[in-house]
């Protein structure tokens, strides 16, 4: 019998029932969020892998289980290496607690130590990277189904007329019992008091005699192995799928937030509020017609983390650090007229000339750099932490199916790119009152949101079927993509997207020139000096998520003209990040980083060009890998490397040359 045509529940017992089965999912959020508690005290990291750590750590334990295999996740090394024949629970366990604190260990050593006195970017970006590297290969070491194995006695409980499997409050006892045996070495040990100490005042810390890496490194490897340990109890309870499980991280915030990333006890709570909120929500769907069929699960942090934003000026606390962080440097654009009016026609008339998969690369390229240079104009000459580009993007594409429908004709793109604008402002009202790590949640929690609550809605997307974008045309000249056999894609098309771009670039070179570029880097610098000398700073802030917005919106459109048909997977969460780490890579405050982003863009012109069969799950996995190295070594990205190299060369040729005229001067003088 439908669950709509059943008789009347007592409303008290049915809700309470399902709030009672979001306790397991809860007790993963407050996991979660206690790891990521630990690790901003410890490092100042706000950690957006600690859901993918625990995700890898839970799936190489439940293949353990069924192979003995160890699984490693360093790409380079063997896959995995054998161990035991069978392997019991209790074998297991000894092997994957061990496992979680050296990849805590490691993750810290390699990646995080050596970004401690970079910029919160570097630090957001590293994670990202990491973020991306993990869930990709996860997908490469574990690409069927893994055999979940009961861990936790799951055996019925009647609850006020509700069967509640008894694991649900097994696991919410144990995080609960971990947050106190938390609280007391926090409290009453000289580690965590030295933790304590080292977060309030790094410097301080030092002077005493205290080891601040040391403390991070102890902290790091007890969150990543207290991450992995609760998703593996989890996965019976909730599915263990290698992005879900990653994006948990996004509630697993909100949570920390309610804590304000200091109390334990409040991050479990706002955890299982969390937790068992989602559950409820799944009830009112079930129980109401009129409820849409949306993800307002995934929405519900989002609430929260505003929340706590409007609530409190500074929803991260202050940490005491060794040294003060500045941002890359954002050089001026030089001569971007003549390079646009030589590149443009050039990359126009290859369109004509070249074969169908290098046109189709530069294409991609196009479109990618546009929605690129979103990125560069908010985060990069801004300072604000926008991880949401692609959902912009994708607000733009299905508004253009849906304004179509109505006959607009070219007012449709136009009015689509407003609609993305808007919703980039919204998101953007947080940044009035914080930035930096703190805005960098906000965005992803909206990225997650949107695509869960508006690309889920089938009256805007089509649902899982989607919807086909309209074709391109202009003054009843057809200019869209479609053509049959090697002719596809047309180059007229191709031509369209090229001079997009080019008039894209042109447009935010001369933002950055006029007095508005000038107050979006005064922003960037020092908000209160900003502030003094006469700048607006919110409206500022608002303004580039505005001008941020539309850009992914241009983006957007052309990409629901160049894709034909969109659906959920055209604009999802992770391939934001990919974007975000991308343009980071290629060099994040200049438009040439922005035009090199689109080329290394997957399926872009630089994966033309080497003629490239790696899967895109692989190409996940490389980039990942390089923005982490980038963010280390060379934080101003690809472009800005090449660029001091050829300030550096230009200063040699002019010492070299002028040296000579200096020794004949000075013999002629003598």
């Amino acid at each position: 019998m439908d669950r709509r045509t059943r008789p009347a529940e007592p409303i008290v017992s049915s809700h309470l029932g399902y709030l009672l089965l979001g306790l397991g999912a809860g007790s993963a959020i407050a996991a979660l969020g206690l790891g990521l508690v630990m690790v901003y005290r410890a490092s100042g990291v706000i950690n957006l892998a600690q859901g993918a750590l625990g995700m890898f750590v839970a799936l190489a334990f439940f293949n353990f289980r069924e192979t003995g295999d160890v699984t490693l996740p360093l790409v380079g090394l063997p896959a995995s290496f054998h161990v035991l024949q069978r392997p019991t629970l209790a074998t297991a366990l000894a092997v994957f607690i061990p496992y979680g604190l050296v990849l805590g260990a490691v993750v810290y050593l390699l990646v995080f130590r050596p970004l401690r006195r970079s910029p919160p970017l570097a630090q957001v970006v590293a994670s990202v990277g990491l973020f991306l590297y993990l869930w990709a290969v996860a997908e490469l070491r574990f690409p069927g189904e893994v055999m979940i194995r009961t861990i936790v006695d799951d055996s019925g409980l009647n609850v006020f007329g509700r069967l509640v499997t008894s694991d649900q409050f097994y696991v919410a006892a144990m995080v609960a019992a971990v947050s106190g045996a938390l609280w007391l070495v926090g409290n009453r040990t000289r580690f965590g008091l030295a933790t304590t100490a080292a977060a309030e005042n790094e410097r301080g810390a030092v002077l005493a005699g205290l080891r601040p890496d040391l403390l991070a490194l102890g902290n790091w490897s007890l969150a990543v192995c207290l991450a992995g340990t609760f998703t593996i109890l989890a996965a019976q309870i909730t599915r263990l799928d290698p992005l879900t499980t990653s994006l948990a991280v996004v509630p697993a915030l909100a949570a920390a937030l309610l804590g304000g990333f200091r109390s334990y006890g409040a991050v479990v709570i706002g955890g299982l509020v969390l937790g068992m909120g989602a559950s409820e929500l799944t009830n009112l769907q079930a129980d109401h017609t009129w409820v849409p069929q949306v993800g307002w699960q995934q929405g519900l942090p989002l609430l929260v983390i505003l929340g706590v934003m409007l609530l409190r000026g500074r929803p991260l606390p202050d940490r005491g650090a060794l040294a003060a962080v500045r941002f890359p440097g954002a050089p001026q654009p030089r001569h971007a007229v003549v390079v646009a009016a030589v590149g443009v026609p050039l990359a126009a008339a290859a369109m004509f000339a070249v074969g169908p998969d290098l046109r189709s690369g530069l294409i991609a390229s196009a479109i990618a750099a546009v929605i690129s240079l979103s990125v560069v104009v908010l985060t990069g000459w801004v300072g604000q932490i926008s991880l949401a580009p692609l959902a912009f993007a994708g607000v733009a594409g299905f508004a253009l199916v849906r304004l179509s429908a109505a006959n607009l004709g070219l007012l449709a793109p136009v009015l689509a790119v407003v609609v993305a604008t808007a919703v980039g402002v919204l998101v953007g009202l947080p940044a009035a009152r914080v930035r930096g790590m703190s805005l960098a949640i906000a965005t992803l929690a909206a990225a997650v949101a949107i695509e869960e609550l508006l690309f889920k809605w089938s009256w805007f997307t089509g649902g899982v079927e989607g919807v086909r974008a309209p074709k391109l045309s202009l003054f009843g000249a057809d200019l869209s993509i479609s053509a049959p056999g090697a002719e596809f894609p047309r180059p007229i098309f191709g031509v369209v997207c090229v001079v997009v771009c080019g008039a894209a670039a042109l447009v935010v070179a001369g933002l950055l020139r006029s007095r508005v570029g000038v107050a979006f880097l005064a922003v960037r610098g020092n908000e209160r000096a900003a502030a003094a000398a006469g700048v607006n700073v919110s409206q500022v802030k608002l303004m580039a998520f505005a001008v941020s917005a539309a850009l992914a919106g241009v983006g957007g459109v052309l990409l629901a003209y160049q894709r034909q048909s969109l659906s959920v997977q055209s604009y999802q969460v992770f391939v934001s990040l990919s974007v975000v780490a991308l343009t980071y890579l290629a060099g994040i405050t200049s438009i040439s980083g922005a035009l090199l982003a689109g080329a290394l863009a997957p399926e872009g012109l630089v994966t033309a060009l080497s003629g490239s069969t790696s899967s895109s799950t692989t190409q996940f996995a490389i980039n990942g890998m390089a923005l982490i190295v980038v963010a280390i070594l060379a934080p101003e990205g690809i472009t800005g490397v090449v660029r001091h190299r050829w300030k550096s060369a230009a200063i040699g040729r002019s010492f070299n040359r002028a040296e000579p005229r200096a020794v004949l001067k000075s013999e002629v003088g003598g």
